[in-house]
């Protein structure tokens, strides 16, 4: 294999790990463990809670004493482990704990992966602008054949989803072994601990600009966990009124319509950015939010199928335009000593800080709404389309920048 294949195939499976059990462990949680709200919206904070430091901890081990790849390989293998035993445990407090554990080794993986990926390609001669990008897209590829291989084979409410990941963890964990050698670059003065965690960029908090949009990635971030969480199970309620209806029978591949959407939207930003500016496509990012929730209100997986599909296809401008286009806009307006720490910010506000509010916020409303085990889904629905709507109605308001 040509080295730019190796790296598709290293980046399908880095992505395919986690889509097979990322949207359809809510479902696993809620229609077979027996957990409540809360406690699905419990278990999706970890990934919230392990992004706050483990990839800046791990960036310093692979920047000072451990190849990067040798690294990732160390981690995938621990992660195979981790979800193979994750199976075994059906007590709430056990399995958060091992999906916690796992999420410690997950998510830095995707940094070391973009790591490897990144000095392959240099020291084999190639442009990372140019090069990479088309290599990362098989990344999402990967997510989606997974989500795909779930739901065909029926297991999108069983423990075999985490056998899939544990699988292709497992490989992914011996491939990483044999890829090209990134050693751990010797620097005349090593970055400090606060650098390496990102905290350094805290000082943009400084512009007022600056600190709302991090605030603003905070509360969407928290709106991206509850689709992450919840989408399954919501599909799940509709089996005794539609038992025959394509969402039903298939949840995976209608929540998947969303991926495929989000590399549609990756290619329109440019565009977007250039006719409207940075804070108008962020504006319809929040509003996309509103229409993504208020679909699903209204929306069931038989007549009003058409309904859902047009949210997930919506769900690619509500992602894309703020997490794309919020992460150009943070390497336009930082300093060029602090680039990678504002990156660093950015990730902790969205994936961090906002993935933890919108898994605990998001499950004391589905429990909120519950009665008698029945879940008032379109209460649950309206109510999050609420929390978009207030966002959009404030942010033009608090968001000053000007159009270029």
């Amino acid at each position: 294999m040509g080295i730019k294949s190796r790296l598709v195939l290293m980046n399908f499976l880095q992505f395919f790990i986690w889509g097979s059990w990322l949207i359809s462990l809510g479902n696993y949680m809620g229609a077979t463990l027996g957990f409540s709200g809360i406690q699905i919206g419990g278990v999706y904070t970890t990934m919230g809670i392990a992004s706050l430091f483990m990839p800046g901890l791990l960036g310093i081990v692979a920047d000072r004493w451990i190849n990067a790849e040798r690294l990732l390989g160390l981690c995938h293998l621990a992660g195979a482990l981790l979800l193979v035993y994750a199976t075994t445990v059906h007590d709430y407090f056990w399995f958060y704990i091992v999906m916690l554990f796992n999420a410690c080794v997950y998510m830095p993986t995707i940094a070391l992966n973009n790591s490897v990926s990144y000095n392959v390609l240099e020291k084999k001669g190639y442009s990372i602008v140019t090069d990479f990008p088309p290599i990362r897209v098989w990344g999402t590829v990967g997510f989606i054949a997974a989500m795909w291989a779930v739901d065909f084979l029926g297991w999108t409410q069983s423990a075999s989803q985490l056998y899939v990941g544990a699988s292709a963890s497992l490989f992914l964990g011996l491939y990483a072994f044999t890829m090209p050698p990134s050693p751990p670059l010797q620097k005349q003065t090593e970055r400090s601990l606060m650098s390496s965690l990102g905290l350094d960029a805290f000082v943009l908090f400084k512009q007022r600009k600056m600190a709302v949009f991090f605030i603003f990635a905070m509360l969407l971030g928290a709106a991206l966990q509850i689709t992450n969480a919840f989408g399954g199970p919501f599909l799940d309620d509709f089996k005794s009124a539609y038992p025959d209806s394509f969402g039903v029978k298939h949840p995976n591949l209608l929540l998947s319509i969303s991926q495929v959407s989000e590399t549609f939207f990756i290619l329109l930003i440019p565009f977007f950015l250039k006719k409207y500016g940075i804070k108008t496509v962020m504006l319809f990012s929040i509003l996309a939010w509103v229409f993504r929730f208020g679909l699903f209100g209204i929306g069931n997986p038989d007549d009003g199928l058409y309904l859902l599909v047009l949210s997930m296809i919506i769900y690619g401008m509500a992602f894309d335009f703020f997490n794309i286009s919020g992460s150009m806009f943070v390497e336009k307006e930082a300093d060029p000593t602090i680039r990678s720490s504002a990156q660093g910010l950015f990730m902790i506000m969205t994936n961090g800080l906002g993935a933890f509010v919108g898994g605990l916020a998001s499950g004391w409303v589905v429990d909120h709404f519950t009665a008698n085990g029945i879940r008032d889904w379109q209460s649950i629905w309206f109510t999050f389309a609420a929390y978009a709507l207030v966002l959009a109605v404030i942010f033009p308001f608090v968001f000053k920048v000007e159009k270029e």
